[in-house]
């Protein structure tokens, strides 16, 4: 399965495409869309909704995950990241691809075994686990990067459990 992941922002948004089956992973793609910062919302919003209706039409993901805001430290940057992890969710259902949304600790957890482990951990483990001569760059791209191996992850652990379950 191939898996967009986004790391929502208004000014810099991340997006990581990754192809896997079973414990398999590699990358297939990844980069960031930078909106200019001193435009009005709207325009921003236009802007990086066109650019993930390009990735999504052109990479044809089977689901696309998107992280969550972290609320507790600015309600006001969360908001706006809610924004735009909206316009992720929009690009993907219109083109009726499912949605999959993942806290950041969730993340982590699937990612480098650990929820509170530092960026710097998850993007060695994402590293490692692509077989990547060094971690995406930049860092948003990373971070869409371990949305995706996330979702991934999350999916074989279901179908190991749905496979337990017939036995």
């Amino acid at each position: 399965m191939k898996v967009l992941g986004i790391d929502p922002g208004t000014v810099t948004m991340g997006y990581g495409v990754v192809e896997g089956q079973g414990d398999l992973m590699s990358l297939v793609d990844c980069g960031v869309l930078v909106s200019e910062a001193r435009s009005p919302i709207g325009e921003r919003l236009d802007y990086l909704y066109r650019e993930l209706l390009e990735i999504v039409r052109y990479h044809r993901p089977g689901a696309v995950a998107v992280e969550q805001p972290f609320v507790a430290k600015n309600a006001r940057s969360a908001l706006a990241i809610g924004r735009a992890q909206a316009v992720a969710l929009l690009a993907a259902t219109g083109q009726g691809i499912p949605t999959y949304e993942y806290t950041p600790t969730r993340i982590k957890q699937r990612v480098a075994n650990y929820g509170a482990s530092s960026k710097e951990q998850v993007q060695e483990m994402v590293r490692l686990q692509l077989d990547l001569a060094e971690a995406p760059q930049p860092d948003d791209a990373a971070d869409a990067v371990a949305v995706a191996i996330c979702h991934l992850r999350e999916e074989h652990v279901s179908n190991l459990l749905a496979g337990q379950g017939e036995r």
